[in-house]
């Protein structure tokens, strides 16, 4: 198992800082409701999409995660786009400094009159099933309208309690004439160029808890990082969303082994080769695999 060194998580907790202080100001927000069970969080390959927020299932009210001014709200039942919409009923505020935050599937009802400044703690609504969801509960997202990102919240806000490791389900190669090659089966291979694609997943509590995407995915050969996999944000860049993978990248690239990942391209040479995966969460857990291959 890996785990973090003390020099490691002073990285990682200095460029958290590093990144709430660029695109928040220094906020105190709270999640917007509590004793949530997660079923999607902010990165999850979704068909081939990453999930921009984080989706809970839960009974009773959602609230404004920090004070903002309201900006948005509709109603589920709202047909004036002639169009059914994915979040259902929705609310949106405007924190300053470009941040804003979603609240969405709320119960189908027309939201309540809010004012037009909410603090926080404000109940915006009451969970429920409007939109695209099959479970009672709400998605929450944030949005940084002056970097064109969509932000991970738990980047944001306490993380919620996570003391599982997570798992890495399967790893396979996948060559330049697309040959798949599965490393816990074969140990040798040719030389050449290869695209890394892992299947890891996260549990916060237990292993009944939707599989979520865990925070970040390493992919080492022979002790050097070759491919870096971050779920912290992703960017839109000419209408075309990336994700940071060693610089941004389409999530076309990324995303497409549903349902898992491509971290990276790998070149080996002739002699042995040792890949190693690891997947880390955000609280610091982490779980590696580790393959020896003879390259001819």
């Amino acid at each position: 198992m890996y785990t973090l060194s003390a020099r490691e998580g002073s990285l990682r907790i200095l460029g958290i800082l590093c990144l709430i202080g660029s695109v928040f100001p220094v906020y105190g927000m709270d999640w917007p409701a509590q004793n949530m069970a997660v079923i999607a969080n902010f990165g999850v390959n979704d068909a081939g999409r990453p999930a921009l927020g984080a989706s809970f299932e839960v009974e009773g009210p959602v609230q404004a995660a920090e004070t903002g001014e309201l900006i948005f709200s509709r109603s589920g039942s709202n047909t004036a786009s002639r169009l059914p919409s994915p979040l259902g009923a929705w609310i949106a505020l405007d924190h300053g400094e470009g941040v804003i935050s979603i609240y969405s599937r709320f119960e189908d009802t027309t939201p309540q009159a809010l004012p037009k400044t909410l603090e926080k703690g404000t109940v915006l609504g009451t969970a429920g099933r409007s939109g695209w969801s099959e479970r009672r509960g709400f998605h929450f997202s944030l949005f940084d309208r002056k970097e064109r990102r969509w932000v991970n919240p738990s980047m944001i806000i306490t993380p919620l309690p996570d003391s599982r490791s997570p798992t890495i389900q399967s790893v396979v190669l996948r060559n330049t004439e697309g040959r798949i090659i599965e490393p816990n089966q074969i140990r040798s291979i040719n030389q050449g160029r290869y695209r890394v694609c892992v299947v890891a997943a996260d549990t916060r509590i237990g292993p009944n808890e939707s599989p979520l995407a865990p925070h970040r995915i390493l992919c080492m050969v022979n002790g050097s990082e070759i491919g870096s996999l971050v779920f912290e944000t992703f960017s839109a860049r000419d209408g075309v969303l990336m994700v940071y993978r060693n610089g941004l990248v389409p999530i076309k690239q990324v995303y497409a082994p549903v349902p898992g990942f491509e971290v990276g391209e790998v070149w080996v040479t002739r002699g042995q080769a040792t890949l190693e995966i690891i997947a880390q969460d955000i609280s610091g857990n982490a779980q590696s695999a580790v393959y020896r291959l003879l390259v001819e």
